[in-house]
């Protein structure tokens, strides 16, 4: 069986990165998951803590291979000083109450798309405080609470390269 690499699609890499937001996460796997996926798109990652492991863990840095160099990370202590560190950043906040379609926004360079932790989500108090900007993604809510962290990210950033590069 003969297999076929495919790098370096034609594409246009926005100027200004994209910034995922990990409020809390608690899975290691799914954190280096991420991390490596932001260093292949060019996406700033930003930890809020606290966070459930330490970045030393074995299975965080397995997941993200040997592309940590290329991460762009940023840690924040905790909400508020990450709120303080971009206060003019749009903010889309990913979640299951999410009535707004995720394909229904329109995506520009240096938006960040804020996750919450894996077992449940972004706290109630962020996404009362920013009721038009929650954002879902389809799924069959009668059967399955919640998609993987690490697929819904990838979800997300690869509808906003998308469209950026279509204009």
């Amino acid at each position: 069986m003969t297999h076929t690499r495919i790098n370096h699609l034609p594409f246009q890499w926005p100027a200004t990165p994209l910034h995922v937001v990990l409020v809390t996460p608690e899975i290691p796997p799914n954190t280096g998951n991420i991390a490596r996926l932001c260093a292949a798109t060019g996406t700033r990652l930003h930890l809020v803590g606290p966070l459930g492991f330490h970045l030393t863990d074995k299975a965080m840095l397995r997941a993200g291979l040997d592309y940590w160099d290329e991460v762009d990370l940023v840690r924040h202590p905790g909400y508020e000083s990450f709120e303080n560190a971009t206060p003019h950043a749009t903010r889309y906040y990913f979640s299951t109450r999410g009535e707004r379609n995720y394909t229904d926004i329109t995506y520009q360079p240096g938006d960040m798309f804020v996750f919450g932790c894996e077992t449940a989500g972004l706290p109630d108090a962020i996404l009362d405080a920013n009721p038009g900007h929650i954002v879902g993604i389809p799924m069959r809510g009668d059967r399955v609470r919640s998609l993987n962290l690490a697929n819904a990210v990838a979800i997300v950033i690869y509808e906003a390269l998308r469209q950026i590069n279509r204009r």
